[in-house]
C-alpha cells in the first residue's frame, strides 16, 4: 500500500537544494502520481523554510522530463510545468526531481503559454556542465509542453480540476 504522504524533493543539477515539501497522494493513474500540496504546508524553497499560502496539486508523470503543478486563483499560473528529469522514487514515500531550469506557463487570465528561464538554462548548461543528451530532452519536453498547454491536451486542459478540488 502506497504511503499517503509523500516527500517531493527538487535539487539543482549540481546537487543544490531547490524544494523540499510534503504531499498527500491523491491518486495514480495512467499519466502519473497526482499528489496534493494544501496551503500551510511547510516547505523549503531555494534552501529557505517556507509556507504555502496557495494550495496546488503536483503531477508527477511516469518517465517524462518534467512535471505539472495545477493551481488555483488567485495565482496568477493556472498551469506550471518544471522541466525536470524523470522522477526517482526512493520506495512510495519520496520522489526526487532534478530541476532543468526551464519552465512552461499557462496564464489564467490570458490563456497565454510562455517558455521561461531560457537564460537561467544557458548559464547552468554551462555552469553546471549539461550532457548534450540531457539539454535534447529538456529541450524536447519544452516544445511538447508549449503545444499540449495551449492546445486542450490532457490533463492540461480540464481534468486536473477533480484533483485540485480536493485540496481548496
Amino acid at each position: 500500500m502506497p504511503s499517503d504522504v509523500v516527500r517531493v524533493i527538487y535539487r539543482k543539477y549540481d546537487g543544490s537544494a531547490h524544494r523540499d515539501y510534503p504531499a498527500r497522494r491523491l491518486a495514480e493513474d495512467d499519466l502519473g502520481v497526482w499528489l496534493g500540496v494544501p496551503a500551510g504546508t511547510e516547505s523549503v524553497y531555494h534552501g529557505r523554510p517556507s509556507v504555502e499560502q496557495i494550495p496546488f496539486v503536483l503531477l508527477v508523470p511516469h518517465h517524462a522530463w518534467w512535471t505539472g503543478m495545477f493551481n488555483p486563483p488567485p495565482r496568477t499560473s493556472e498551469v506550471y510545468c518544471d522541466i525536470t528529469t524523470p522522477a526517482r522514487w526512493e520506495g512510495d514515500d519520496t520522489v526526487h526531481l532534478f530541476d532543468l531550469d526551464l519552465d512552461v506557463v499557462r496564464r489564467r487570465a490570458t490563456g497565454a503559454v510562455e517558455l521561461r528561464d531560457e537564460d537561467e538554462f544557458a548559464e547552468h548548461r554551462e555552469r553546471f556542465g549539461y550532457p548534450d543528451d540531457l539539454v535534447a530532452e529538456a529541450e524536447a519536453a519544452s516544445r511538447w509542453l508549449l503545444g499540449a498547454l495551449g492546445d486542450g491536451t490532457e490533463p492540461f486542459a480540464t481534468s486536473y480540476r477533480k484533483w485540485l478540488a480536493l485540496v481548496l
